[in-house]
Formats: structure tokens, C-alpha cells, sequence
């Protein structure tokens, strides 16, 4: 939309922050610099064997591991997840995505990563929501931490009812056997980046690693949009 037009759009119906409801401003996207300043971020993840990789000890052997938000109920970053995931914003999946890729190319940790990979979701789902949150925070990623995304070898096969309240023991058993890889060469001696919306348990990223692990010479890392707990 040209510069003039999209003023003149702006002036009877300006954007919002989709937190606190104010009037976005210049060069912002779907949130206000203030509540980006405000969010709760997860900066120790940015570390060598941080809290987030250490939920993965014995589980998955992942190189690094980070999160650009502490994600806890009733907070700003619940409604940022919950607008990406629940509400159909998925521009607001992509600015985020933007922001964790400037964290993950800032502590250098990640500078073999050769690709990123989106956890996915079953078509059926998919179709339903419009379009993979988690795909959405990857091409944001790719914008500031420039790779490429694959996003059509690792499927997921199996539909799985909500992790939500289950115990970590229940979302393993739940992950069973959900996903596959289409085209094991292609990752081959690769260093892929996995890409998730929120870290809880794990249960979902070990479910992945599994259905990868025979594949020769793979190396995974892992971000996500947020982890749950304290940084």
C-alpha cells in the first residue's frame, strides 16, 4: 500500500498494540515498543547449558537451546501466544520471530545452524487454523537470522489431542509416534535449527528428535517463541 494511502487509512482506523490496545505508531507492527520493552525475557537461555537445555539432558542430545520469552498465565506473553496460536495473528507470529532471531544471531551460539525446521502441525489442524504458527515464527527468524526453512520433511502424521493440562508423563505417551521424516538425505550432516511456538515439558521437541534420530551426522538445536517457568 502506498505511503499516502496507508496514512490517510491509518487516521480512521489506526492499528492497535494487540496487548494493550494503544495506537501503533510509526515503524510498529502489532505490538507497542512499550509492551515489547516490558516482556519478560528469557535472556538466560542465551547461555551454554541454560535451564531450557537442561530439561532435555538424557532425553535429547541438542546443541543449544534458547527462548526469547518466560512464558507464565496472565501475562503479556500469554497474549502474545494466544493471539499467534488462538486468534489468527499470524503477522504477529512473524514480528516475534523477527525479535528471536536478532537474540539467536546475537549470542553467536547458533552461527553453524544450517537450516530451519518448524514443528508441525497435522494438515487437518492446519487447514482448520489457516496456516503453522510455528512456520510463522521461522519466517520471522529467517528475516533477521537469515537461513533456509524447511518445512515439508518433517510432518507430522498422527492427530494428538491438546497438551494443555496433561502431565509431562501423559504428553509423552501423547506424542507417540506422531511424526516422520519424508526425505532422511536431505538433512543428512545437517545442523538444523527446530522451531516451536512454547517450550513446556518437551514432550512435543522429543517426539521430533525421535522420529530424526537415525538420520546420519543430524544435529539439532532448538528455539522457541517462549519457555515455560522462571528465567
Amino acid at each position: 500500500m502506498p505511503r499516502l494511502l496507508r496514512d490517510f487509512f491509518e487516521l480512521f482506523f489506526p492499528s492497535t498494540c494487540c496487548v494493550c490496545g494503544a495506537p501503533l505508531v510509526g515503524d510498529e507492527h502489532e505490538l507497542c515498543t512499550n509492551c515489547l520493552l516490558k516482556l519478560p525475557e528469557a535472556t538466560s537461555t542465551l547461555k551454554d547449558n541454560n535451564f531450557v537445555e537442561q530439561r532435555f539432558i538424557g532425553r535429547v542430545p541438542v546443541e543449544h537451546c534458547s527462548a526469547l520469552l518466560v512464558y507464565r498465565r496472565k501475562t503479556n506473553a500469554q497474549k502474545i501466544l494466544h493471539q499467534i496460536k488462538y486468534y489468527g495473528n499470524e503477522k504477529l507470529g512473524i514480528v516475534m520471530g523477527r525479535q528471536l532471531g536478532l537474540y539467536l544471531a546475537q549470542s553467536g551460539l547458533y552461527d553453524s545452524v544450517d537450516l530451519l525446521v518448524p514443528v508441525p502441525l497435522h494438515r487437518r489442524k492446519e487447514r482448520r487454523r489457516g496456516y503453522n504458527q510455528s512456520l510463522r515464527i521461522c519466517q520471522g527468524i529467517a528475516q533477521t537470522f537469515p537461513r533456509p526453512i524447511v518445512s515439508n520433511n518433517l510432518v507430522r502424521i498422527r492427530r494428538t489431542d491438546s497438551q494443555t493440562h496433561k502431565t509431562r508423563l501423559q504428553r509423552l505417551d501423547n506424542m507417540q509416534g506422531v511424526f516422520a521424516v519424508k526425505d532422511s538425505e536431505a538433512l543428512k550432516n545437517k545442523h538444523i535449527l527446530l522451531v516451536d511456538d512454547v517450550i513446556t515439558t518437551g514432550a512435543t521437541t522429543e517426539a521430533c528428535w525421535i522420529a530424526m534420530r537415525s538420520i546420519e551426522g543430524l544435529r539439532i538445536s532448538i528455539a522457541a517463541l517462549a519457555v515455560s517457568g522462571d528465567n
